[in-house]
């Protein structure tokens, strides 16, 4: 290349996503950026479609109910509730990692898995207590 200098050809290269080993602590983050951009706009969307099927009287709220009782409005309302709990999940472990507490490998990643996991049954157990009561 004209006008480069040798040293330019030595110098090491950024580090990228084929060279980053994907681990829990990244997942965790990632997971915590979509389920806010989710609760954002699906669960905004849900929430304004509620309040304006309450507002809009007795026959809009029974269409709202038809679709949020449906097969496909129970995916996103349990779609939506694990978001939640996830993004709370998230939340908290960034909470206690700005503290600086939880920065140790090992820690960090018990408790990336850890904010995995309980979102998980969370939504199990709320979803369990309202489709088996």
């Amino acid at each position: 290349m004209a006008g480069t200098s040798p040293a330019a050809h030595n110098r090491p290269l950024s580090p990228h996503l084929q060279i980053w080993r994907w681990g829990a602590a990244m997942a965790v983050s990632i997971l915590n950026r979509i389920t806010g951009s989710g609760l954002s706009v699906v669960g905004l969307a849900v929430l304004l479609w509620w309040l304006g099927a309450l507002a809009s009287g007795p026959e809009a709220y029974a269409f709202f109910a038809k679709q949020a009782g449906s097969w496909y409005g129970l995916v996103v309302l349990i779609g939506l509730t694990w978001a939640f709990f996830q993004h709370l999940a998230g939340g908290l472990r960034h909470f206690v990692l700005d503290t600086g507490a939880g920065y140790e490998l090992e820690s960090n990643n018990f408790w990336a898995v850890v904010s995995m996991v309980i979102p998980v049954v969370l939504t199990v157990a709320v979803w369990a207590l309202l489709l088996l009561r």
